[in-house]
């Protein structure tokens, strides 16, 4: 998402690292490269500006001036001064209380990733210990109780939906009996939303507000939709009352201006954002690791997370005692990469590694599934042994997968040097403590 701001921050930081000593001249200049880049990605202009006037504040002084690497401390001061513009070191404390059941309100307009986003926070609150139902309360798009039956269904999750010509507000009301009986815990409302805020859309969620008086309400925003998100935000929390965003399409081609004026702009914190299609793809919002990310500067601890997530721990020490016997199939091979891919965008999970965001490397996505597709392709006997693959082998093998014999013949290659390499690391009695990652390469 952040790609673009990251690209042209990095370019404005090269005004302060690329010199020895800094003038309130060069800051000044450099901070103007961060001006245009924040504005560029349709962050609030008051936001920009106070921003700016706080770093230049700080980066002006003689603890920057007197420093050895004066320019890595003014990059220090932008990065301390985003994740206080994020919401601070401290990340959002996600605290429902036990109720009977708890009622969680969706609001947003139409289009934003509400339905989707619901059946995402119901699987982030089941892994939470919670029984979760969800409540389809758009009884004017015909389609969209339907939609979020078919993503209970996905999931496993219950769905309350309308009956015929039953308003909004009975439904939840209904809905709230019927949990007491099931020993659903907590109600996910997935509301009605429009193209565009309008009157009759807010009167009924202010109904639905005072009647239900849900435990939350969180708006869901399209990150895509830069300012109008603020615009959209500062409405909802005036009429309707909210207790934070999660934020949708944060994978997607936006320019990030959302994400860095929403709290500032409204008051209210970022608490999830949507990373994904799948309906796992749902993160907590750390602010600073969303700023290490802006400023390309990795994410570690969430790449650990999703690794330990996607994962099994005791499979992961099978897969290391096999490589450091050298034992290693096209079928461990096969297992280990349906498992990395667990995990998301292989771009995005590259970007979580400090300083690989700016050497410029790509991965392609096709290539894995063309590797998936040739061992697909093989027996059982040949992921077993590929030593007994031969030519008429690789030609069945490229027929069945739709690739080449080429393609065939390189991942067997490639295959065989890396099994060779875990026999001289066992040889030379090298193995203990390399394998320290949940896959093996």
């Amino acid at each position: 998402m952040f790609d673009q701001l990251t690209e042209k921050l990095n370019r404005a930081f090269k005004y302060f690292t690329g010199r020895g000593k800094l003038t309130e001249k060069n800051i000044q200049e450099g901070l103007r490269e961060v001006r245009r880049a924040l504005l560029e990605a349709d962050v609030n202009y008051k936001v920009v500006k106070k921003f700016i006037d706080e770093v230049q504040k700080e980066a002006v002084g003689q603890r920057v001036y007197d420093s050895i690497t004066p320019g890595q401390q003014v990059v220090k001061i932008v990065h301390d001064k985003l994740v206080e513009l994020l919401g601070g070191k401290q990340p959002p404390k996600i605290q429902l209380p036990k109720a009977n059941p708890t009622i969680v309100m969706l609001v947003g307009l139409q289009g934003s990733g509400k339905t989707t986003h619901a059946g995402k926070l119901a699987v982030w609150l089941r892994e939470h210990g919670w029984n979760p139902a969800l409540v389809a309360l758009d009884v004017y798009r015909p389609a969209a109780p339907e939609q979020l039956e078919t993503i209970g269904r996905q999931i496993g999750v219950p769905v309350v939906k309308p009956q015929f010509m039953e308003q909004p507000l009975s439904v939840a009301m209904r809905a709230v009996n019927e949990a007491r009986m099931r020993g659903w815990d907590i109600l996910i409302l997935d509301t009605a939303g429009r193209l565009q805020i309008d009157e009759q859309m807010m009167r009924e969620l202010e109904e639905l507000q005072i009647r239900l008086r849900p435990h939350a309400v969180f708006l869901v925003v399209d990150a895509m939709t830069g300012q109008t998100a603020v615009e959209v935000g500062e409405e909802f929390a005036r009429r309707v009352g909210i207790d934070g965003f999660i934020l949708t399409k944060l994978d997607g081609d936006a320019k990030g201006g959302a994400a860095l004026s929403l709290r500032e702009v409204v008051g209210k914190p970022i608490l999830f954002v949507g990373t994904g299609e799948k309906m796992d793809a749902l993160e907590p919002f750390y602010p600073d690791r969303m700023a290490n990310r802006i400023l390309g500067m990795g994410d570690v601890v969430t790449l650990v997370e999703k690794a330990q997530k996607a994962f099994d721990r005791q499979q992961a020490e099978k897969m290391r005692k096999k490589l450091l016997r050298a034992e290693f199939t096209f079928t461990d091979f096969l297992e280990q990469l349906r498992q990395l891919q667990k995990m998301g965008p292989l771009d995005d999970l590259l970007k979580m590694i400090p300083g690989a965001g700016k050497m410029n490397l790509e991965l392609d996505e096709k290539e894995l599934k063309h590797i998936e597709a040739i061992i697909n392709s093989m027996t059982p006997e040949e992921r077993e042994n590929p030593d007994i693959i031969d030519g008429s082998r690789r030609r069945r093998i490229a027929r069945g997968s739709g690739t080449s014999v080429q393609d065939v013949n390189r991942l067997l290659k490639e295959f065989k040097a890396m099994r060779n390499m875990f026999k001289k690391m066992k040889k030379a009695k090298r193995g203990r403590g390399v394998f320290n990652l949940p896959f093996g390469f």
